[in-house]
């Protein structure tokens, strides 16, 4: 007998389903389409289908069968299942406004809408994958919206914005493109007024990073372990050079690190690729730490985070030991937040990982960074920073103001 035919319960004719590992897979075909499809039952009870890209069946069999192990690793790391970008999900919203303009051209509201999305959403959000939206990206946009306008939005348009956004969110939600657990920041109508951004105080971070310790060697599988030794390092590189989460720190290399000399004294220099262009940051001396232990987890053969430096490696920081890099470490930190009971902060604001570059700030303004260094630091501008931060510089220096 085959060893192929192993995998199946019943004889293979091309009219009709085929069951795999046991029934838990199941190979069909469309009436319109001659390529197999496969489908399958989550944990939730909610359906899985995709295209396995063959009509042969030995070949749909296989690819079948890795796309369910496929989606089990995703699931078991807290990832979204499949993913779109905000411009594939906007055009099907634009594409039901553009029917009901189509079938009564005085429906005035669905023509702005249509406006919206064509000038300002899809234009600004279209590339991003919607799980890598994030709370720095909205705040990016609302700046940008007020260059492209020249003024200030009304609340009105704010409030069109914000809603036309959210609907591509939650049609993203609905068709499973985020985690249940996985939360995308939303438009706030009325940003013209800065907040306070979610951040830690120095007590919380003390907790943090000892809670860590034990976190990262208790995950639910060997997947679940290696995300959360990552995050750990992760949160510690965020924490001690306020850079940007994301596209901005998970593609540095070994070889951007460089050892920084003042007299006998040497300081962990990192060169980032920024939105903000090419710069040099300073890391606090913590993170050298940090990254030996990452450089022994990975079993690199280097003796040290010297001679890693020395070599100039070409390689990713930010990857498991065997090379590859998490698509996101998002999910991972908020899981940390809820286990830690560090997912609030006073206002009742969840935390991210965007929480650690405002910590890294408020700590530094209370340090006596100025703001001029602080920017150049962070990649980011003095306006920004004076916008978000200039309330709480005067309570941070209230000892040296009150003489």
């Amino acid at each position: 007998m085959n060893n192929l035919s192993l995998l199946f319960s019943t004889v293979i004719t091309d009219d009709e389903t085929i069951k795999l590992l046991d029934g838990a897979v199941t190979l069909y075909k469309r009436p319109t389409s001659h390529q197999w499809q496969c489908r399958f039952k989550l944990a939730t009870d909610a359906w899985h289908s995709a295209s396995t890209g063959s009509d042969q069946v030995a070949e749909a069999t296989t690819q079948a069968i890795a796309i369910y192990e496929t989606v089990k690793v995703k699931l078991a790391s807290d990832l979204a299942i499949k993913t779109r970008t905000f411009r594939q999900l906007a055009m099907q919203e634009l594409a039901l406004a553009a029917k009901i303009v189509q079938s009564n051209p005085n429906k005035r509201t669905h023509v702005d809408y249509i406006h919206i999305y064509t000038k300002y959403l899809i234009p600004f959000f279209g590339s991003y994958q919607i799980n890598d939206i994030t709370q720095e990206l909205v705040d990016d946009y609302v700046a940008w919206r007020i260059s492209k306008m020249g003024k200030n939005p009304k609340t009105y348009t704010q409030r069109r914005h914000a809603g036309l956004y959210k609907r591509v969110i939650e049609r993203a939600r609905e068709q499973g493109l985020i985690h249940r657990n996985r939360t995308i920041p939303l438009l706030e109508v009325a940003a013209d007024r800065a907040e306070i951004r979610p951040a830690f105080n120095q007590q919380e971070v003390n907790y943090l990073l000892e809670y860590m310790q034990d976190w990262e060697r208790f995950g639910r599988n060997q997947c679940s372990n290696h995300m959360r030794r990552l995050c750990r390092v992760y949160v510690e590189f965020l924490l001690g050079t306020g850079i940007r989460q994301g596209t901005e720190s998970m593609p540095i290399r070994w070889k951007a690190l460089q050892w920084h000399w003042i007299g006998e004294q040497r300081y962990l220099r990192i060169w980032v690729s920024g939105k903000t262009g090419p710069r040099y940051l300073i890391a606090r001396h913590f993170v050298t730490e940090a990254l030996e232990r990452l450089i022994a987890w990975q079993a690199l053969p280097y003796k040290n985070l010297d001679a890693v430096i020395e070599a100039k490696l070409d390689r990713k920081v930010f990857v498991f030991p065997e090379g590859d890099a998490p698509h996101s470490l998002d999910s991972v930190f908020e899981r940390l937040m809820i286990e830690s009971n560090l997912l609030k902060d006073a206002t009742g604001k969840n935390r991210t990982l965007y929480s650690l570059r405002h910590t890294y700030a408020t700590f530094r303004l209370a340090d006596g960074i100025d703001i001029h260094t602080l920017a150049k630091q962070m990649g980011t501008s003095v306006g920004m920073i004076e916008r978000h931060y200039s309330k709480l510089t005067p309570m941070m220096s209230a000892e040296r103001l009150a003489g």
